[in-house]
């Protein structure tokens, strides 16, 4: 088979969304316990997990801040810093977000 021109040929990127932090805590523990995590990000409108597939491709699982605090979050610091999950959980408590709180914002 002739091979590609683009040197950019498969899946990109791969992401799940939770409705809340307890939820990726979860995520998070799990895993961690599979060995399967390599990452985490406060984007400061999304708390990201990065993990690998047993066949090595990475995704995402993610949270959103409420849409109505987006502008506010956009202000508070880098938009990329390392995640503070225990603090983020303090701060938002079990807010449930995103589309399981029936938003497509």
């Amino acid at each position: 088979a002739p091979q590609p021109r683009d040197p950019y040929v498969g899946l990109y990127h791969l992401a799940w969304e939770v409705g809340t932090l307890a939820e990726l805590a979860e995520i998070r523990r799990r895993l961690d316990d599979r060995g399967a995590l390599v990452g985490a990000s406060d984007h400061r409108v999304s708390k990201s997990l990065y993990a690998k597939d047993p066949s090595g491709i990475e995704f995402e699982v993610m949270w959103r801040v409420p849409a109505e605090d987006w502008e506010q979050e956009m202000q508070s610091g880098e938009m990329i810093a390392p995640l503070d999950l225990e603090g983020e959980i303090a701060r938002w408590g079990d807010r449930i977000t995103g589309a399981a709180a029936g938003s497509v914002t």
